[in-house]
């Protein structure tokens, strides 16, 4: 009986052990707790990581620069932010252990938010007016290409260095006539701010020569080469998570505000949608599941990238990016 008994609480503790037995994965967003943050909550709501036994803590950003060195030093295993950021951070901190592991914006949100009223309706238009930049924005740092790619006269553009909090601000004021950001993020702070929507413009740069990749999972490559399942699983919730989103964005915004309860719920619907349809769920992400590059655009974009950045090394795309943690492109597929 002793023995039995004995056996039975082994067995207890076992399970027990197990029901605990999860990695934990800090997870370092680029930005606020908004609307395309919402498909990573659904992640943990809808039980993906935890299928993959994972328990994943998500940490807010600081703009798309952000998670770069926190991942890189070893801070945090896995992180979101731009990969032309991250191009650039390698350039400079050769064998820095970080590189992306998902793309996630395939098409990337930088833009121009301007106002009609102000006269910013193209992109010649920012020549002899007043354009609202944070220092660590990711538009901002994509903007030389932009300009080569539209043939801008910089000298005749006034570049204002903002903070995050008052670009759009400045622009509803009238202070600037413009702002660098991302595309879903600045259009509906404005329509907040009581902007009217037809006054706004959204020149979003991928619509203008710009050829660039966006925001993509990154991963600490110590950490992914000792625990490749941890960060394959990792990726599988991801994807999972934005499938749940695009099929079910209200239950996506409802995981969100669970997080942000001061959050507008239907404009971070709106922002969520946006993010949807014009950076995630692309022509080739819908073909070829979420998270792969073309090999000819990434060297399209690098070539892009050394038109305003003098490399100090030799660019390698195998250093910026690598599929070798993505699951099967069957469990990736959007739709």
């Amino acid at each position: 009986m002793i023995k039995k008994t004995l056996a039975a609480v082994a067995a207890t503790l076992n399970l027990t052990g197990a029901a605990f037995a999860q990695t934990d994965v800090p997870f370092a967003l680029d930005w606020k707790f908004e609307g395309p943050a919402a498909p990573y909550f659904v992640a943990i709501d809808k039980g993906h990581f935890e299928a993959a036994d994972l328990s994943v803590e998500i940490t807010a950003g600081q703009g798309s620069l952000d998670a770069i060195p926190k991942v890189a030093t070893g801070a945090f295993p896995v992180g979101f932010a731009d990969i032309n950021s991250l191009i650039k951070f390698l350039d400079q901190n050769p064998g820095a252990p970080v590189t992306a592991v998902m793309m996630v914006y395939d098409k990337p949100p930088f833009a121009i938010i301007g106002r009609k009223s102000l006269g910013v309706e193209t992109p010649k238009d920012l020549e002899g007016k007043v354009l609202g930049a944070p220092p660590p924005d990711g538009a901002w740092a994509q903007f030389p290409a932009f300009a080569i790619a539209n043939d801008l006269n910089v000298d005749a553009i006034t570049v204002e260095p903002v903070g995050f909090p008052t670009r759009e601000p400045m622009l509803a004021e009238g202070n600037v006539a413009a702002v660098t950001g991302f595309s879903f993020s600045s259009y509906l702070n404005l329509v907040r701010l009581g902007v009217p929507e037809d006054d706004i413009s959204t020149i979003l740069m991928a619509d203008y020569g710009v050829e660039l990749y966006g925001n993509a999972i990154i991963a600490n490559t110590d950490y992914a080469a000792a625990n490749p399942e941890i960060i394959t699983g990792f990726l599988g919730a991801i994807a999972a998570g934005w499938k749940d989103a695009i099929a079910d964005p209200d239950a996506a915004i409802a995981s969100l505000i669970e997080r942000n309860p001061a959050a507008d719920a239907d404009l971070e619907k709106r922002r969520l949608q946006l993010s949807i349809d014009a950076n995630v769920a692309t022509d080739y992400a819908l073909a070829n599941g979420m998270g792969g590059i073309d090999a000819d655009r990434m060297a399209k974009a690098i070539e892009q990238i050394g038109q305003t950045y003098e490399f100090q090394n030799e660019p390698d795309a195998s250093l910026y990016f690598t599929d070798a943690y993505l699951p099967d492109a069957s469990l990736r597929m959007l739709k």
